[in-house]
Formats: C-alpha cells, structure tokens, sequence
C-alpha cells in the first residue's frame, strides 16, 4: 500500500533530511572557494531583500553615566525615514578622542530587555538574572576591557517593542513583523543589519574610534545578527558569534528555534547557517559554544563549526577561525574574546 502523509511537520523533517542548498560549500582549494564566495556573495545580497534609505544620523547623547572606570552614554540614532534606533556606547574613562582605538558592535538576544543587560544596566532584579544566568553584559566588559562598544536595541525589542501582546491576539510579535514586512519585500532581518551598518556610519564619526578597527560579536539573536551582518558589512573587521551557527535543518526545521526576526525567505533554498558564517572569510572570525547550551545544543553547533572550518581551510586562511568551548549554558563563554579582539582590532 502506498504511504501517505498529512503532517506538515514530518514533511518539512523528511524535505530538510534530502536538502542540499545550492551554495553549501563543498570545495577544498582557494579556486574553488574564490568561485564560491563571487556567486554566494552577490546571492546572498540578493536574497535579503530591500533595504532601507539611508537619513542623516542626527545623534544626540541624551545621558551620561560614570561606572568608575567606564563611561556609559545613551545615544540616540536615526536610521530610515521614520524609524530612530536607542543605543547605550560604554568606553574607558581615559580613552583617547584621538580616532586611535577599536571599538564592538555588541548585539543583544532574544530576550524581553533588548539591550539593556547586555550593558550592563541592573534596573530590575529580572535584569540581573539575565547578567548571572548568560554572562550576558559583554558591552560592559569589553568597554572595561578597552573597547568603545555600541548596544543597540534590535527592532521589536527593548524600546523598540510593541509590548509582548500589543495586538491582544497571543501571537509572537516577531512573526506579526515579518509578515508585514514581507508585504513590503523588506524583512526585519534585514532592516536590523540594516541598523547596524547605521551603528557602524555613527561609530566612524566618533573622535574615539579607528574605522579599520571595528568588530561585533553577540549572544543567540545576537549571534544570528553578527552572522548575517559581518557577512554583509566588510567593515566589520573581526566577528565573534555566541551560541548560534548550527544548521536549519536541525535549530530551524527540527526544532523550531526560530521566529520571523531570525530568517528572510529563500535563505536555506542557498545557504545553510555555516555558509553564511563562511561568507566572513578572510576576515577573523571566533564561534562560540556551549557545553551545556539546551538553545543551540554542542553536538549541533559543532557540526556548525566543522563547516565553517571546511571554507577557512579552502580559503587559506584557517588561522582565523578560532573556537571558543566553555563550560556553560546558553552563554557568552567569556575566556577568548579579549584575546581575539586585541589581536585582530
């Protein structure tokens, strides 16, 4: 008797087992991985859709707080026509306004406060938790480690949510955006890599920051967005994602750990989220991983890095990729990034 199926998840399960995507890379010599990156490169700018137009930054430092020996700003950016993008930039008290020093595009998870812990502001004890709970205040530690660092608010979250059920219908608000930006042929994906080639136009009108020393790193969501925007923006010299390059069929398919702020359409048909790491070299690059992740789990994020590696070797230049291994959950591991980013930055 012939089989049949009426399950839409075990079809997506059994039609991601057979996938391959077009630009998952296979090749072995810096031939092959020259010819791969040309056509990866312009597809994967194709695929993201429209961005949008560009408006005068007009910045204002709306407060300035002393941390003992770091300083923390709230700036306030406009990006598009209409839409304004609230940021906390941490620096040394006595860094030099000279255009001398590095500085970190450090961008927040998928969590309720934005970015908010991932500077290290305490406001409410739930903050805090998050800090403990996922090392999650690496804005503050990498200004107190030297570096100027921009924390942006990602697009439907911190002060720039809606509220968790805005529209009184217990729908994830992250979907409700992408399909309205999908009427439009822009997705929120791609307007916040969009908001950050805004972060990276301000930091390079900073008196502080060195343009050709420019890195980001970032935390689940934050991993997804330094993946696709330091694949995107070759201004950023040096990326560091956190618990998150794995694979769709496993993360996306499989286990559904994602929303509509984590993908644009078309992405696996070409690229799995190794390819798309893979698409920051020659630039260095540190992944991340947890022992103990139960969000983005070792065995899978190890697959993750054994492919990106695959691209690091073909394009000669597997010196660059580092890995970082900790003993923690869903969290920033905290032993390498000081060490990268001072050598790359």
């Amino acid at each position: 008797m012939v089989k049949r199926n009426f399950s839409p998840e075990y079809y997506y399960n059994l039609k991601a087992q057979k996938h391959r995507p077009v630009y998952h890379f296979t090749g072995k010599t810096p031939d092959e991985w020259r010819a791969w990156y040309s056509e990866a490169y312009d597809t994967y700018k194709k695929i993201l859709g429209d961005f949008p137009v560009s408006v005068p930054l007009n910045p204002v430092v709306e407060s300035v707080e002393d941390l003992g020996d770091i300083i923390r700003e709230r700036v306030i950016i406009d990006a598009e026509e209409n839409m304004s993008v609230p940021c906390y930039v941490l620096h040394p008290k006595d860094m030099p306004g000279d255009k001398s020093c590095a500085a970190i595009v450090c961008s927040h998870g998928h969590g309720k406060f934005g970015k908010e812990p991932v500077a290290g502001v305490r406001a409410t004890p739930e903050m805090v938790h998050d800090i403990e709970e996922m090392n999650y205040n690496y804005g503050e530690k990498m200004a107190r480690a030297g570096f100027l660092t921009i924390c942006p608010d990602l697009r439907g979250f911190g002060e720039r949510s809606d509220g968790d059920d805005p529209l009184g219908m217990t729908r994830d608000m992250c979907n409700i955006n992408f399909l309205k930006g999908a009427l439009f042929g822009s997705y929120p994906l791609t307007q916040n890599i969009f908001d950050i080639t805004r972060c990276i136009d301000y930091l390079e009108t900073r008196p502080e920051v060195n343009k050709e020393r420019i890195g980001m790193m970032g935390l689940s969501q934050g991993g997804t967005m330094t993946t696709f925007a330091s694949a995107f923006d070759k201004r950023i010299k040096a990326a560091d994602i956190i618990c998150y390059v794995t694979y769709f069929a496993g993360f996306a398919v499989r286990d559904t750990n994602f929303c509509g702020s984590q993908m644009i359409p078309n992405v696996y048909k070409y690229f799995d989220a190794s390819d798309i790491a893979g698409l920051i070299a020659p630039r260095p690059l540190l992944i991340e991983r947890g022992l103990r992740d139960r969000c983005f789990v070792y065995e899978d994020t190890t697959r993750g890095f054994t492919e990106v590696e695959k691209i690091y070797e073909a394009a000669g230049c597997r010196e660059l990729l580092w890995s970082d291994v900790g003993d923690v959950g869903h969290a920033f591991c905290d032993n390498r990034a000081y060490e990268f980013f001072k050598k790359y930055l």
